[in-house]
Protein backbone atom coordinates (compact mmCIF):
# COMPACT_ATOMS: atom_id res chain seq x y z
CA UNK A 1 0.00 0.00 0.00
CA UNK A 2 1.19 3.57 -0.42
CA UNK A 3 2.48 5.76 1.93
CA UNK A 4 -0.01 8.89 1.96
CA UNK A 5 0.67 12.14 3.86
CA UNK A 6 -1.50 14.56 6.31
CA UNK A 7 -0.56 18.25 7.52
CA UNK A 8 -0.92 19.59 10.82
CA UNK A 9 0.60 22.00 13.30
CA UNK A 10 3.15 22.49 16.00
CA UNK A 11 2.24 23.47 19.65
CA UNK A 12 5.03 24.04 21.20
CA UNK A 13 8.63 23.92 21.08
CA UNK A 14 11.05 24.18 24.41
CA UNK A 15 14.54 24.11 24.90
CA UNK A 16 14.56 22.07 28.17
CA UNK A 17 17.61 22.46 30.58
CA UNK A 18 18.60 19.51 32.88
CA UNK A 19 19.06 19.66 36.68
CA UNK A 20 22.05 22.21 36.73
CA UNK A 21 21.13 24.50 34.44
CA UNK A 22 22.83 23.23 31.02
CA UNK A 23 20.67 22.84 28.02
CA UNK A 24 20.37 19.18 27.35
CA UNK A 25 16.94 18.74 25.28
CA UNK A 26 15.78 19.78 22.24
CA UNK A 27 11.81 19.13 22.39
CA UNK A 28 8.66 20.16 21.17
CA UNK A 29 4.94 19.17 21.35
CA UNK A 30 2.16 19.08 18.86
CA UNK A 31 -0.17 17.16 16.42
CA UNK A 32 0.55 15.45 13.91
CA UNK A 33 -2.96 15.03 12.92
CA UNK A 34 -6.39 16.76 13.98
CA UNK A 35 -9.40 14.66 13.82
CA UNK A 36 -12.87 16.40 11.98
CA UNK A 37 -10.84 18.65 10.15
CA UNK A 38 -11.16 17.96 6.27
CA UNK A 39 -7.22 18.80 4.70
CA UNK A 40 -6.40 19.40 1.39
CA UNK A 41 -6.91 15.98 -0.27
CA UNK A 42 -11.04 16.41 1.29
CA UNK A 43 -9.77 13.24 3.61
CA UNK A 44 -10.68 14.27 7.23
CA UNK A 45 -9.67 11.49 10.19
CA UNK A 46 -12.15 10.00 12.44
CA UNK A 47 -11.48 9.38 16.11
CA UNK A 48 -10.29 6.27 17.18
CA UNK A 49 -7.98 5.95 13.74
CA UNK A 50 -4.73 5.63 15.52
CA UNK A 51 -5.97 3.68 18.48
CA UNK A 52 -4.80 0.21 16.70
CA UNK A 53 -1.28 1.34 15.52
CA UNK A 54 -0.38 3.20 18.84
CA UNK A 55 -1.57 -0.09 21.37
CA UNK A 56 0.74 -1.81 18.14
CA UNK A 57 3.80 0.38 18.64
CA UNK A 58 4.20 0.86 22.25
CA UNK A 59 3.68 -3.22 22.82
CA UNK A 60 6.66 -3.85 20.33
CA UNK A 61 8.72 -0.86 20.86
CA UNK A 62 8.82 0.08 17.66
CA UNK A 63 7.33 3.74 17.33
CA UNK A 64 6.93 5.51 14.11
CA UNK A 65 10.24 7.44 12.80
CA UNK A 66 10.42 11.38 13.14
CA UNK A 67 11.57 13.31 9.98
CA UNK A 68 12.45 16.10 8.33
CA UNK A 69 10.05 16.84 4.82
CA UNK A 70 8.96 13.42 5.11
CA UNK A 71 12.63 12.39 4.36
CA UNK A 72 12.94 14.79 1.07
CA UNK A 73 13.02 13.71 -2.18
CA UNK A 74 16.77 12.33 -2.68
CA UNK A 75 15.45 9.19 -1.04
CA UNK A 76 18.93 8.50 0.00
CA UNK A 77 20.20 7.17 3.42
CA UNK A 78 20.30 10.85 5.00
CA UNK A 79 17.33 11.53 3.79
CA UNK A 80 15.53 8.75 5.48
CA UNK A 81 17.79 9.20 8.41
CA UNK A 82 15.40 10.46 11.70
CA UNK A 83 16.09 13.78 12.87
CA UNK A 84 14.92 12.71 16.61
CA UNK A 85 12.39 10.45 17.96
CA UNK A 86 8.87 10.53 19.58
CA UNK A 87 8.76 10.48 23.28
CA UNK A 88 4.70 10.39 23.73
CA UNK A 89 2.20 9.30 21.38
CA UNK A 90 -1.55 9.34 22.08
CA UNK A 91 -4.86 10.34 21.21
CA UNK A 92 -6.85 12.65 22.84
CA UNK A 93 -10.03 14.61 21.82
CA UNK A 94 -8.61 16.84 19.14
CA UNK A 95 -6.24 14.52 17.58
CA UNK A 96 -2.99 12.79 17.55
CA UNK A 97 -0.79 14.54 20.26
CA UNK A 98 2.92 13.82 20.73
CA UNK A 99 5.80 15.14 22.40
CA UNK A 100 9.29 14.68 20.73
CA UNK A 101 13.55 14.99 21.21
CA UNK A 102 15.79 16.45 18.24
CA UNK A 103 18.90 14.51 18.46
CA UNK A 104 21.98 16.09 19.11
CA UNK A 105 23.12 16.11 15.56
CA UNK A 106 23.58 18.36 12.75
CA UNK A 107 20.19 18.11 11.51
CA UNK A 108 18.50 17.77 14.93
CA UNK A 109 20.04 20.90 15.67
CA UNK A 110 19.12 22.46 12.14
CA UNK A 111 15.67 21.63 13.08
CA UNK A 112 15.58 23.31 16.23
CA UNK A 113 17.18 26.58 15.03
CA UNK A 114 14.95 26.90 12.25
CA UNK A 115 11.69 26.23 14.78
CA UNK A 116 13.27 28.99 16.94
CA UNK A 117 13.90 31.63 14.78
CA UNK A 118 12.57 35.06 15.34
CA UNK A 119 10.51 37.24 14.86
CA UNK A 120 8.92 34.17 13.07
CA UNK A 121 9.84 30.12 13.14
CA UNK A 122 11.50 29.67 9.40
CA UNK A 123 9.95 25.77 9.79
CA UNK A 124 6.26 25.49 11.95
CA UNK A 125 4.49 22.43 10.42
CA UNK A 126 3.74 18.80 10.85
CA UNK A 127 2.82 16.04 8.76
CA UNK A 128 2.04 12.51 8.87
CA UNK A 129 3.09 9.77 6.67
CA UNK A 130 0.37 6.76 7.10
CA UNK A 131 -1.12 3.87 5.52
CA UNK A 132 -4.94 4.11 5.07
CA UNK A 133 -6.34 0.78 6.43
CA UNK A 134 -9.95 1.06 6.76
CA UNK A 135 -12.54 4.46 5.54
CA UNK A 136 -15.94 5.51 4.34
CA UNK A 137 -16.23 7.20 0.68
CA UNK A 138 -18.31 10.41 0.81
CA UNK A 139 -21.16 10.28 -1.70
CA UNK A 140 -22.38 14.20 -1.54
CA UNK A 141 -20.44 16.87 -2.89
CA UNK A 142 -20.36 18.21 0.65
CA UNK A 143 -19.09 15.15 2.71
CA UNK A 144 -15.19 14.79 2.51
CA UNK A 145 -14.11 12.40 -0.22
CA UNK A 146 -12.67 9.81 2.66
CA UNK A 147 -13.23 9.50 6.20
CA UNK A 148 -10.45 7.63 7.69
CA UNK A 149 -11.32 5.13 10.07
CA UNK A 150 -8.23 3.25 10.82
CA UNK A 151 -4.99 4.55 9.62
CA UNK A 152 -1.27 2.88 10.32
CA UNK A 153 1.84 5.33 11.22
CA UNK A 154 4.35 5.33 9.60
CA UNK A 155 6.13 8.60 10.63
CA UNK A 156 5.58 11.94 12.20
CA UNK A 157 7.87 14.90 9.66
CA UNK A 158 8.83 18.42 10.25
CA UNK A 159 7.80 20.11 7.39
CA UNK A 160 7.59 23.38 5.66
CA UNK A 161 4.26 23.67 3.94
CA UNK A 162 1.39 22.52 5.75
CA UNK A 163 -1.59 21.10 3.94
CA UNK A 164 -3.35 23.40 6.72
CA UNK A 165 -1.74 27.16 6.09
CA UNK A 166 -3.47 27.77 10.05
CA UNK A 167 -1.65 24.91 11.12
CA UNK A 168 0.86 26.95 12.78
CA UNK A 169 3.75 26.99 15.51
CA UNK A 170 1.91 29.36 18.58
CA UNK A 171 4.75 29.70 21.04
CA UNK A 172 8.43 29.20 21.32
CA UNK A 173 9.71 28.67 24.79
CA UNK A 174 13.27 28.72 25.73
CA UNK A 175 14.01 28.64 29.81
CA UNK A 176 17.06 29.90 29.40
CA UNK A 177 16.88 33.39 28.24
CA UNK A 178 19.30 36.59 28.67
CA UNK A 179 17.33 38.51 30.75
CA UNK A 180 17.28 35.16 33.38
CA UNK A 181 21.09 34.74 32.76
CA UNK A 182 21.16 38.02 33.60
CA UNK A 183 19.38 37.85 37.18
CA UNK A 184 21.13 34.56 37.70
CA UNK A 185 24.57 36.04 37.77
CA UNK A 186 23.32 39.55 39.60
CA UNK A 187 21.59 37.43 42.04
CA UNK A 188 25.25 35.29 42.56
CA UNK A 189 27.42 38.09 43.64
CA UNK A 190 28.46 40.09 39.81
CA UNK A 191 27.43 43.43 39.31
CA UNK A 192 25.62 44.53 36.39
CA UNK A 193 28.67 45.42 34.13
CA UNK A 194 30.12 42.11 35.16
CA UNK A 195 26.86 40.50 34.05
CA UNK A 196 26.92 41.54 30.93
CA UNK A 197 30.09 41.39 29.90
CA UNK A 198 29.82 37.73 30.49
CA UNK A 199 26.88 37.22 28.76
CA UNK A 200 28.31 39.56 25.76
CA UNK A 201 32.19 38.12 25.41
CA UNK A 202 32.53 35.10 27.76
CA UNK A 203 33.52 34.83 31.31
CA UNK A 204 37.27 36.36 30.22
CA UNK A 205 35.94 39.81 29.40
CA UNK A 206 34.39 39.91 33.18
CA UNK A 207 36.26 41.40 36.18
CA UNK A 208 38.75 39.33 37.81
CA UNK A 209 37.38 37.99 40.87
CA UNK A 210 38.69 36.03 44.01
CA UNK A 211 39.46 32.24 42.39
CA UNK A 212 37.96 30.59 45.83
CA UNK A 213 35.25 32.77 46.13
CA UNK A 214 33.87 32.33 42.26
CA UNK A 215 35.81 28.89 41.41
CA UNK A 216 32.39 26.82 41.29
CA UNK A 217 30.68 29.63 39.51
CA UNK A 218 33.11 29.83 36.78
CA UNK A 219 32.51 26.53 35.82
CA UNK A 220 28.75 26.55 35.67
CA UNK A 221 29.20 29.45 32.90
CA UNK A 222 31.61 28.41 31.07
CA UNK A 223 29.41 25.21 30.72
CA UNK A 224 26.40 27.77 29.98
CA UNK A 225 28.07 30.57 27.94
CA UNK A 226 27.28 29.38 24.57
CA UNK A 227 23.37 28.72 25.62
CA UNK A 228 23.49 32.14 27.23
CA UNK A 229 24.43 33.44 23.69
CA UNK A 230 21.73 31.87 22.14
Amino acid sequence: MRTQHLNCGLVEVKFAPNESGVAEAMTFSGYGAVFGNVDSYGDVIQKGAFKETLRESKKSGLWPALLMQHGGWGMGADDMTPVGILTELDEDDIGLKFDAKLADTMRGREAYGLMKMTPRPAISGMSIGYIAKEWGVGTKPEEPRRTLKKIQLVEVSLVTFPANPQARVQQVKSDLDIRNAEQALRDAGFSRTEAKAILAHGYKAAAQRDAEESGELAEIIRRNITIFSI
